[in-house]
């Protein structure tokens, strides 16, 4: 586990290689011109990420989402229904990379080597655990699961819209996004009514038990 110094310049460095990400990747390139302009020997930058592009990946997602969350905390959440605060808090991360979006689009394809699903699937679960937890939810039981579960078809379905998305203010995958989580809500009313019912369905085995 690397230590808060260093964790503090690796967010720097990203955020320094974003400009060059688009011309030449996730790559060591942009990381030494990154650490040129920050003052960070190119030599201790490559230490810290001795994972390669996927590391540059990971590290750009957690600073994405630490950013959202940082956002998230200024804004009056308690006053939206919780679908709108996993709304806002989604399009809130993807107004944080909206000008980097061609950054996103070559840690998606990092993300996507097969060899780098476990990191992918690691870098979802925090991204949504993060937008549940600035939603206010507090579940412990299974639900906890189920929530981020579902979100995260949601939200990754959301983000490879938007990277295609070409509408101002990318008003198109807003609207994708209202309709996705509309369906999660739909779905899960018609899950509660199909619930109630069965529970008012006599027990099988109490009749039985009555019955001797």
């Amino acid at each position: 586990m690397k230590s808060p110094l260093a964790e503090s310049q690796r967010a720097a460095l990203i955020e320094a290689m974003l400009p060059d990400v688009p011309f030449d990747g996730w790559s060591r390139a942009a990381l030494r011109g990154a650490a040129r302009r920050i003052g960070v020997p190119p030599a201790e930058a490559l230490t810290l990420f001795s994972g390669g592009p996927a590391d540059f990946a990971a590290c750009f997602s957690r600073w994405a989402d630490r950013r959202m969350l940082d956002r998230l905390e200024r804004l009056p959440m308690q006053e939206l229904r919780v679908p709108e605060r996993v709304a806002l808090a989604i399009n809130t991360r993807l107004e944080i990379v909206e000008p980097w979006r061609e950054a996103v689009r070559r840690a998606v394809t990092i993300l996507a080597l097969p060899q780098n699903a476990p990191l992918a699937m690691r870098l979802l679960y925090e991204t949504v655990d993060g937008i549940w937890h600035a939603a206010g939810d507090s579940a412990t039981d299974f639900s906890f699961y189920t929530k981020r579960a579902t979100l995260a078809g949601v939200y990754a379905a959301t983000l490879l819209y938007w990277l295609e998305d070409h509408s101002p203010g990318s008003a198109d995958t807003r609207a994708f996004l209202d309709r996705r989580l509309g369906d999660v809500a739909r779905l899960g009313q018609a899950r509660q009514r199909v619930q109630s019912a069965i529970d008012r369905l006599p027990n099988p085995l109490r009749l039985l038990r009555a019955s001797r």
